[in-house]
């Protein structure tokens, strides 16, 4: 029959309930009939009091420490002062490999006995109404030490200041027509002032010594050898040359100075001339 048809049977009016309730979409209305206390909405960023917490430990600066800078050049300059130190220790090590200097002539000649060369005018002169010659042959008639008077350069006067008894010295002609070596003489008494500077009548008297107050010494020769021949300065000269044995010869280095030094070595080797 047609209402059999049309009319839907009473258990399709009501599903069934299912298992469960269907889903919906979007966020489920708040249920207020629940005990359970709400959730806190959840903050977005830091927590607050967080920043500030016992348990963390603290941020880690970026760059040098404070004070580190002061520190490092402290221990640079440490490094730099104890190189230093070492290579200063080290520079005698590495000299000691090498060959010892030569002592000096000077040096030498302070361990033995010293030489001399001392100038006099073997012509007549005269000077200030005197005649200031004297002569290797004037000395060698003497018959006691002569006095070496007159001289008034500092560098001479300090020579002969130096001067000891037994010391030699050459007798050396100047301002004569063949100046040279002309003999041997011994320091038979050592320095002492030369009263020759007080006398007004002396050729080299000096108004600005007085005995209070010296300027001038003197000391007293003795003869011991006349050569065959004069020694020549020209001789002399000739073996001066660069490299020669009397390169550094104080009487041709100080041709004005009339007291010289004389090393061991060129005496030897002048006496070989003679």
């Amino acid at each position: 029959p047609k209402s059999e048809l049309t009319a839907k049977p009473a258990s399709t009016a009501a599903k069934e309930p299912s298992a469960g309730l269907g889903k919906k979409r979007g966020r489920p209305a708040a249920d207020n009939t629940g005990d359970s206390a709400p959730v806190p909405k959840k903050q977005r960023g830091r927590p607050p009091g967080s920043t500030k917490s016992s348990s963390t430990p603290p941020t880690e600066r970026r760059g040098r420490p404070k004070g580190a800078l002061n520190k490092a050049k402290t221990e640079i300059s440490k490094i730099t002062a104890k190189a230093s130190k070492s290579t200063a220790k080290a520079k005698p090590a590495k000299a000691a490999g090498k060959k010892a200097a030569a002592p000096t002539a000077d040096a030498a000649e302070d361990d033995g006995p010293h030489y001399w060369l001392m100038k006099a005018e073997p012509e007549s002169r005269i000077e200030n109404g005197q005649d200031v010659k004297f002569s290797i042959d004037d000395l060698m008639a003497s018959d006691k030490p002569e006095p070496w008077d007159g001289v008034r350069n500092y560098g001479a006067r300090n020579n002969m200041m130096a001067m000891k008894v037994g010391e030699l010295a050459f007798f050396y002609h100047s301002n004569c027509k063949v100046p040279g070596i002309a003999g041997i003489m011994e320091i038979a008494q050592e320095s002492s002032v030369d009263e020759s500077a007080f006398d007004e009548n002396h050729p080299y008297f000096d108004e600005k010594s007085s005995r209070d107050n010296p300027k001038w010494h003197l000391v007293h020769v003795a003869f011991k050898q006349k050569f065959p021949e004069i020694i020549s300065l020209e001789t002399l000269r000739s073996h001066a040359e660069p490299n020669g044995p009397l390169e550094d010869m104080q009487l041709v280095k100080q041709s004005r100075l009339s007291v010289t030094k004389v090393t061991k070595a060129e005496w030897d080797f002048i006496m070989s001339l003679a």
